[in-house]
Order: structure tokens, then sequence, then C-alpha cells
């Protein structure tokens, strides 16, 4: 079910309880910014989500209020996850849905890192 991308932001959120650690998930990798794990509906042979830690509802709640600074550390750690990947040779996609008609269904702001392989043309 689609959300709308604007707040408040729900506590209860999938994404919320992973980063609590209520809820598993496969770790490719985590520093001060974000935790990136594998999705666990891959829509590629390489598909990791890459969520913020701190508590935004989408990309619209995102670049509207969090530091500079993190905004840079999130965009950074999504670049060194796909180096280390291996991704950068054949290409990969960087994907945030953002309010209803994106088809967002979290409403915690995250990045789909898809590749490992050729990707449909976008849009679909």
């Amino acid at each position: 079910m689609a959300v709308t991308g604007k707040g408040p932001y729900d506590q209860q959120n999938i994404f919320a309880k992973i980063l609590r650690g209520e809820i598993p998930c496969k770790p490719v990798f985590e520093n001060d910014w974000v935790l990136a794990f594998e999705d666990i509906a891959p829509k590629a042979p390489v598909h990791v989500l890459i969520i913020p830690k701190k508590p935004y509802v989408s990309f619209m709640d995102f670049s509207k209020t969090a530091p500079a600074e993190e905004i840079a550390g999130v965009m950074r750690a999504a670049g060194q996850i796909a180096h280390t990947l291996g991704l950068e040779e054949n290409g990969y996609r960087l994907i945030t849905n953002a309010g209803t008609n994106s088809g967002q269904e979290v409403p915690h702001f995250h990045l789909h890192l898809m590749g490992g392989g050729p990707l449909p043309a976008f849009p679909q």
C-alpha cells in the first residue's frame, strides 16, 4: 500500500524496527549514517536497501530537513556500497520513491541500489 511520504514519522514502520534490531536483516554495510541490507524481494541480482539511521519519512522530508553533512554521508555511503559490491564496472541503478504516485510503501526514506546484471529500461 502506497504512503504519502509526508509526516509524521511512524516509529512502528518496518525499517524503524530493523534499525532497532526488532526485525532481522542481512546487512551488507553499516556506518554512522546508514544501514544497508539485502532486499527480501529483489528485483535484480543485487538489490540492496540503504536506509538512513535517522527518522525521515521520504526523500521529500530528508532533502528538506537533513543537515548537509548527513545528506553527503548517505550519498557517499551509497557510492561506497556500489563500489564494494563490484557494481561500478557494468553500472547500477539508485532509486528512491517519494509519495503515493511513486509507489512508496515504507514511510522511511530509503534508496534501492540495484545491479549485478542488465536492468529493464526505466521507467517500466
